[in-house]
């Protein structure tokens, strides 16, 4: 049975801190060191201090990020910039933004959600790896709190979030806040305990599925086990055994998926030489022209024609190989692929993000040393112009996966390689922040 639960979040005092928009921020992996400087600037209350604290040369055992945030946290619940819900409360939350022209919403459900590492009742589809994952976990350790959630997504056959809240005037936020990208976050505290009980008894029959999150997500797992270790009794209510997440109808027209292109750099001009007629030996390579036209016009053409190449089969995007500027990529033969995958068969297997990995960037490019000549991005403009800088060398790019592929991959137990996806919008650090230290 899926186990979630309203609690008690800590939220902004907005008497001091002003405009709850100078304090929210992204989930860490989506801040680069330029917008974390930034956000620094924004406010000396910025939740960018406790997600991601900035690293200093002196830093020491005693002295670094997470001693920082541990101590920056503690200043604030001490000072009340941070106040704790006076009772337990579900936390409905609109995301509001302009997507190709017209405005869209997509609504969530903040809530702690029961850990599980089975597979069962939360279902992940990426896979992890150990840096990102040891990072979160020293900061949890160190603040016993997250400050962002992960974000989960359920399937259900007719009605969306809003139905179990009728309650709820969705002109009326009890708080709003506008990023930096343009995307408004209205939110409701929900207290009314029917409403609670019905959204639990909702949830009760759900799977989730992590739609972001992955390595937030095995933190808790790792947190979760280290404390069942060190504890003698647990009742199985104890609030390390929760995750804080955002939960989102895997339907909601306000859902995007987009496509996450990847950056390559660290070539040796002998192996970036080759690379055309070792390509050529799976793909058919197709140049196209640079239209007369701005970046942007230019970028959405040659993703515009990955698309249409996309519908005839398997099909890339690249950019910066010599002789061709942008090419489209199109398999030759999709039997001659499957031979260099690993052995099963399952739903990712067959997925352009898995071919990517496992044929060109691990078997082609820089076998055994792929992750370190890696960058992503979800912008294909600054995908072509890191390449033009010579940030990086080449960029590949995909078109998008479908949610429901997403959802059957994680049904069947396969995990996608990692950043094969990109939900958005996400939900930002600032709004609410979960302590997993019991209530008191």
């Amino acid at each position: 049975m899926g186990d979630v639960r309203p609690f008690r979040g800590f939220r902004y005092n907005l008497e001091p801190i002003g405009d709850l928009s100078s304090v929210i921020c992204p989930p860490h992996d989506e801040i680069s060191p330029e917008a974390q400087h930034g956000y620094y600037g924004r406010s000396r209350y910025n939740m960018v201090q406790l997600e991601l604290g900035k690293e200093s040369p002196g830093d020491s055992r005693r002295n670094n990020k997470y001693t920082r945030a541990a101590d920056t946290l503690q200043t604030w619940l001490r000072e009340g910039i941070l106040l704790p819900e006076e009772q337990p409360a579900f936390y409905l939350i609109e995301h509001r933004f302009l997507y190709e022209g017209a405005m869209r919403s997509l609504w969530g459900l903040i809530a702690r959600v029961g850990l599980d590492d089975s597979g069962g009742q939360i279902r992940p589809h990426e896979v992890t790896r150990p840096g990102p994952t040891a990072d979160r976990l020293r900061l949890l350790q160190h603040c016993r709190f997250s400050f962002s959630p992960i974000m989960g997504l359920f399937r259900h056959e007719e009605g969306g979030l809003l139905s179990l809240f009728p309650n709820v005037t969705a002109e009326r936020p009890a708080l709003s806040a506008v990023d930096s990208s343009g995307v408004t976050y209205n939110m409701w505290p929900v207290t009314e305990e029917k409403m609670l009980k019905a959204a639990s008894d909702f949830f009760a029959t759900k799977v989730i599925y992590i739609a972001d999150g992955h390595h937030r997500y095995q933190t808790a797992l790792t947190y979760q086990r280290q404390q069942l270790n060190n504890s003698s009794s647990f009742t199985g209510d104890e609030a390390f055994n929760f995750v804080m997440m955002t939960l989102i109808h895997s339907q909601d027209p306000g859902l995007i998926l987009l496509p996450t292109h990847h950056l390559v750099r660290g070539l040796e001009p002998e192996r970036l030489a080759r690379l055309r007629e070792e390509l050529a030996a799976n793909f058919e390579l197709i140049g196209l022209l640079s239209p007369s036209a701005t970046l942007s016009q230019t970028a959405a053409s040659w993703l515009h024609s990955l698309e249409e190449q996309g519908r005839a089969g398997m099909a890339f995007g690249l950019y910066g190989l010599h002789g061709h500027r942008f090419c489209l990529m199109a398999a030759k033969e999709k039997a001659g692929l499957q031979k260099t995958m690993p052995p099963g068969d399952t739903p990712g297997k067959d997925l352009e993000v898995s071919i990517l990995h496992w044929l060109i960037l691990r078997g082609v490019l820089a076998p055994g040393k792929a992750q370190k000549c890696l960058a992503h991005t979800r912008d294909p403009i600054q995908a072509i112009s890191r390449v033009d800088s010579g940030e990086s060398q080449l960029a590949f790019f995909l078109n998008p996966v479908a949610i429901s592929t997403v959802l059957a991959v994680a049904d069947a137990g396969d995990r996608m390689p990692q950043k094969s996806t990109y939900f958005y919008p996400k939900t930002p650090a600032g709004l609410v922040a979960n302590s997993i230290t019991d209530d008191k």
